[in-house]
This record gives C-alpha cells, structure tokens and sequence, in this order.
C-alpha cells in the first residue's frame, strides 16, 4: 500500500471523517425533527462516535491480517447500511442502532486511512490530503443541505452515499492478506510496540483534545441559532465560509510540512484554538460567531494533520496511528454529550471558558511527545553502534529526516555479515628488478635486438 499513490486512503479518510464533520448539523437536526432535548440528541452523536472508536479499537493492528480491501470494504458497506437505516425511520431506537452500527462501519473504514498512511513516505502529507478532501465535502454540504430540506435524513443520507461513491476507491488496496511493507519497500517489522511512554501519552491527550474541540463543535449549531440569534441557513453559510477558510489552513500546512518540526505547530496552534474558543462561545452576533467559528476552523485541521502524522511516525505498522485515531474519536463521542452538560448547566460563556482552560494545559503533555519524539536527535551524526537497530533508529527523530532512510525505533536488529577478504601478495624486493639493457649473453643480445625492433616499429 505505501508504494501506491495514496488517493484510496484519501478517499477512505474522507468516508471515514465525514460523520465527525457533519455533527453538529446532525444533532441540532435529531434535536428539532425527533423532537428530543439537546442533552439526548448530543447523546446520539455520541453514541456514533463511540462506536466509531471502538472499531477502531477493535482492528488496530489487524487490518495487514484481514486484507486492507476487504475491511475497507465490509466497512463502507456497514456504514452505508446503517445510515441509510437511520435515515430512513424516524423511531428514535431504530435511529440510535442505525447511527451506532454506521459509526462502526466509518471507523472500520478510517482504520485501513490510517494504517495505510502510516506506511507513507510523508504521513502528514497524505493526512493533509485527507482533512482537505473531507474538509471541501463537509463545506459542500453544509452549503446544500439547508435548501433541500429539513430533518435528520439529509445528514445521514449523504454520509451513506459517500460510503457508497467510495467503495470503487477500494480496488486500489492491497487484496488478500499479504504483509503490509515500509515506505522502502521491506515488510513491516512485527514486535512489541514502540514509544509506549509517549504514546500512551498522546493517546490520554488526544481523547481530551478531541473532546474540547467537539464539545464546542457540537453546540456549534446552537449557540449560533438560540445566543446569537441567526437562522440555520445564515449558521450553515458561516460553517461553509469556515470549513472553506479550513481548507486554506490544510494547504499551508502542506506547503509547510515539518519546516518548523511537529512541536511547535501543534503547542501555539492549539493555545490558538483555545482562544477561539473562547470567542465563539460568547458571540452574540453574525461577526463575532463569525470570527470564532472561521478562526477555530482555520487553525484546528492543521493542528489535527500534524497530530496524525505524529501519532503515524510512532509506529511504521500504524498500530499508534490507529489507537491514537480511536481514543481522538472516543473524544469525539464524548464532545457533544460535554458539550450539552456544560451549556446546560453554566451557560455557553463558562463553557468556552472550561474548554479553553483544558486546552491549554494538554498543549504542553502534547509538545513534550512531539519533542521528544520528533525533535533534536538522540545521537550526534555519525555516531554508529555495529550492533543494534534502536540507537541508529533515533536519528530518524530528526525533522526532515527522509523517511525510511534509516531503521524504525523497534525495528528488528541487522544482521552482521562477516565478509572475506583475500590477504595481499607480498611487495616484490628490490632485487627483483634489473636495469633495462642486455645482461650478457645470447639471451641478453636477444632481449637487446627485440627491444632494437620495437623501437624502429614505433
């Protein structure tokens, strides 16, 4: 999969990431059709989340065993049924087993995205790649769906038929159940997993991060409509200018790329995001919701890619790529719930406040990963160890190291190969030579007259 180019990825990440994306259109529109109060229909966000995420869990690790095709597959396939279930009843029973069994579908999906970007020469850049696709999709429809029509259908029929307009993407995977390999062409090391310290730190802080973003994300909708006092047409314009303004974002971090490392993108950007926050969870008009909500978009897939690509860098099987991705989602379903309580309880103001704050403080756990794991190197260049993959493998933590030019943390040691070489001749002695000329003799004359008739020759 790594050696193909990585438009089935894109196309997966996009299937994957769209029902994140469309969530707050989502629950204000199961809050207004199925007649529910904002606490349950963000619980029904949460619940497709949430099972997005145990998908996750479920198939990291697993998806070079089952065949990336086949999973991808059997995923988009799930996540079409299961939202066009939900789309199709207004039982609100039938609606939380239709969200959930198309959440799992999506998150299946999103596990082949990031186990293959993993395997990428440049994993941020393949992330990027995705968060634009779905980036541009998600501003689409937030642009067409208020004028087709009202009610939670709509939301969930697109995210079905995206499941579907994706599934011819699929026959670029790898079939069968063949070893996925490395960016330089060698299969992916099995063994223990790597960086688990700082993994499991990123893990714990991406299910937080991930949270604060969707608490406010899944309200989005509802600060702009009940405190703001905009109507949903007006609300699903600025969500458009947003995700657009978030599409500019994506292509400077592209054109970025690790230039600045990983650290520091993703420590200033997310103490960006949380003054954002702030101003978006107290607008009380057009401009200031406006701001907020394009600011906020603008920042937060960028530091959404470089976290991906961190998380991908861990581990070259994406085993971290896909845990961290599920804990970020377990956040998500927790987004909207949170995000519900807190604007219940103390108000969208206090609520922006409390998330700000959060953010704040998980930006540094987050540049201490990033730093530890992609910042200055371990050992000095040069310095070479003849037995031993992991101190070599620490050199890569160097940005703009290129990809696969040195081994893996956690990579298998190199075998040592003695090899043979024949002893030299010894010099000839001096005595072993002779002046040019005849030494005396009929074998000197001879030597004399043929060295005589080379001459005359030339």
């Amino acid at each position: 999969m790594s050696r193909r180019t990585p438009r089935p990825l894109v196309a997966l990440f996009t299937a994957g990431y769209l029902a994140p994306y469309l969530l707050p259109t989502v629950v204000g529109r199961l809050g207004d059709s199925l007649n529910l109060p904002p606490a349950q229909a963000g619980l029904i966000g949460s619940a497709l989340l949430m099972s997005s995420a145990a998908a996750g869990f479920t198939f990291a690790g697993r998806v070079d065993r089952m065949g990336p095709r086949t999973l991808a597959r059997a995923g988009l396939l799930l996540a079409a049924l299961g939202y066009s279930a939900a789309a199709a009843t207004s039982f609100v029973p039938l609606v939380v087993i239709g969200a959930m069994a198309g959440g799992f579908g999506s998150g299946t999906a999103t596990t082949v995205a990031a186990t293959g970007i993993a395997g990428q020469r440049d994993p941020h850049r393949a992330s990027t790649l995705g968060l634009l696709s779905v980036s541009a999709l998600a501003g689409a429809l937030y642009l067409t769906m208020p004028h087709l029509g009202t009610g939670h259908a709509l939301p969930f029929a697109a995210i079905a038929l995206t499941a579907l307009a994706t599934w011819p993407a699929t026959s670029g995977l790898e079939s069968g159940t063949a070893q996925l390999a490395t960016p330089a062409g060698q299969p992916r090391p099995a063994g223990p997993l790597p960086f688990r310290r700082s993994g499991l730190v990123l893990a714990a802080a991406m299910l937080c991060w991930s949270m604060a973003q969707n608490s406010l994300w899944g309200v989005s909708s509802r600060i702009g409509t009940d405190q703001a006092g905009l109507t949903e047409i007006t609300v699903g314009a600025v969500f458009a200018v947003a995700l657009g303004t978030a599409l500019v974002g994506v292509l400077g971090a592209g054109a970025l790329g690790s230039r600045l490392g990983r650290a520091a993108p993703i420590g200033a950007g997310t103490a960006l995001i949380a003054c954002c926050i702030v101003v978006s969870a107290r607008a009380d008009d057009l401009t200031s919701f406006a701001t907020g909500e394009i600011a906020w978009n603008t920042l937060y897939p960028v530091v959404l890619s470089y976290l991906i690509g961190l998380a991908a860098s861990l581990d070259p099987r994406g085993r971290w790529a896909v845990l961290v991705g599920s804990a970020a989602s377990l956040g998500t379903a927790c987004g909207p719930l949170t995000g519900s309580v807190l604007s219940q309880t103390a108000g969208y103001p206090a609520m922006g406040t409390t998330l700000a704050v959060a953010l704040l403080v998980l930006a540094l756990p987050l540049t201490a990963v990033a730093l530890h794991t992609g910042g200055s190197p371990l050992l000095r260049p040069g310095t070479v160890r003849r037995r031993g993959g992991a101190p070599a493998a620490l050199v890569a933590g160097v940005t703009g190291a290129p990809a696969g030019a040195v081994p893996q943390m956690g990579a298998p040691e190199q075998p040592v190969v003695e090899i043979t070489v024949s002893t030299p001749q010894p010099a000839p002695t001096q005595e072993e030579f002779s002046t040019a000329g005849p030494r005396g003799g009929s074998a000197g004359l001879g030597q004399s007259s043929n060295a005589n008739a080379s001459t005359s020759a030339r």
